[in-house]
């Protein structure tokens, strides 16, 4: 039996940018003057947001961007969310969201495995009686809509580890949303493999430091990574102020840069 529209994944990206977001504050340059008039490169943190048509979406990381995302999606409660490590640009929002969720007298559920929950509960103690924890670990799945959520643990470089979400539908359909990467081994490599589509973190186009001293794959590096995957679709996210939306860098028509409100849908039935 075929899928049904219902069951297919609708991604909206709420935000494409790296920690500092573009503008950043101190950085005078072409990027961020272009962004500071309300240009083509204005990026907020990272997240997106999910949607079945069958359940409440779900929110992927709650950075400090939060408000301004959720005020141009139009949402007014929050009742899921997952998250891929404990870094502020990720975790940033989650007070104002169980502040929303006292406001409308509700609790919501805060998806993600342990040791991030643990982090969470270590910096923002009073927010559990709203934001109910639910660890997910790696062998284990959470069930959504249809589509069967997996998380593994992914090397972040200077800034220690991530985890990376695999969603996959019995029909065959498959994303993977990998935001915080670098230097992956075989293993952190493997469930990149047999996707539909792979959004992944890249926030230099060609970054010219040592790998020992970086937390995230470059555009050159990231188009190498889905090469070796085999992924047929990649869209690059977390960009900092060094990518610039006017520029025509010549990415293969597999591969694109996310931008504020992209809508991606993957399809339930594997094409």
């Amino acid at each position: 039996m075929s899928a049904s529209k219902q069951q297919d994944l609708v991604i909206t990206v709420l935000g494409n940018g790296d920690s500092l977001g573009t503008p950043r504050v101190y950085c005078e340059c072409a990027v961020c003057e272009e962004a500071r008039s309300g240009g083509l490169n204005v990026r907020r943190r990272s997240s997106v947001w999910l949607n079945t048509g069958e359940e409440a979406p779900l929110l992927v990381d709650c950075g400090p961007d939060w408000r301004h995302q959720m005020e141009r999606l139009g949402a007014r409660r929050v009742e899921r969310a997952l998250l891929t490590h404990a870094h502020v640009d990720h975790i940033g929002g989650l007070a104002e969201w169980a502040d929303a969720c006292r406001w409308l007298d509700m609790t919501a559920e805060l998806y993600g495995p342990s040791e991030v929950l643990q982090d969470v509960a270590t910096r923002y103690p009073w927010i559990g009686g709203r934001l109910l924890h639910r660890p997910l670990e790696e062998a284990g799945t959470l069930a959504y809509g249809g589509w069967a959520i997996r998380a593994w643990k992914v090397n972040h470089g200077k800034n220690g580890y991530s985890y990376a979400y695999r969603f996959d539908h019995p029909e065959g359909g498959s994303f993977a949303y990998c935001p915080d990467s670098i230097d992956l081994t075989d293993a952190q490599k493997q469930p990149l493999r047999g996707l539909s589509l792979l959004i992944l973190g890249t926030s230099f186009y060609e970054e010219p430091y040592p790998m020992d001293t970086r937390s995230l794959y470059d555009v050159k590096e990231g188009l190498q990574l889905t090469e070796e995957v085999g992924a047929p679709e990649v869209v690059f996210t977390h960009l900092s102020h060094d990518i610039d939306a006017r520029r025509d860098y010549g990415l293969p028509a597999w591969a694109r840069f996310a931008a504020e409100g992209m809508e991606l849908r993957v399809s339930a039935a594997k094409k």
